[in-house]
């Protein structure tokens, strides 16, 4: 678990508890789908599936992600491009997310797609 006064993974530049720390939680849904993706990649730097799972829209959602069954990622950094909101209920958020696998360090640029169904932000999917 994150620290709740330490710098929030996301990049923010704000601390956890005042940024991603309170989605994680459950006390607070996620304004933007940029902050839904800002704090889904602080709930996988933290290995909360179930966090992950809860804001995956039910249409494309896996059953599982396994994280805590894969080789170790050490996520160490998040740059978000671009956030477009489309209309009141879509939403593209376009970001590159740096990690490290074994020592080498990988790259994850997404444009990623999200919809807004009661009131709560969900990712739908991405292209890479």
């Amino acid at each position: 678990m994150a620290e709740l006064n330490a710098p929030c993974p996301c990049g923010s530049n704000k601390k956890f508890a005042a940024c991603c720390g309170a989605y994680l939680a459950g006390n607070a849904a996620a304004p933007s789908a940029e902050a839904l993706m800002r704090s889904r990649y602080t709930a996988y730097t933290l290995l909360r599936e179930d966090y992950l799972l809860a804001t995956w829209h039910p249409s494309t959602r896996p059953a599982a992600l396994g994280l805590a069954e894969e080789t170790p990622t050490k996520w160490i950094g998040l740059d978000v491009k671009r956030h477009e909101q489309r209309d009141e209920t879509h939403a593209i958020v376009e970001f590159v997310a740096r990690y490290k696998i074994g020592g080498r360090a990988q790259r994850l640029h997404e444009v990623s797609r999200f919809v807004r169904e009661g009131g709560f932000w969900f990712y739908v999917d991405g292209d890479l």
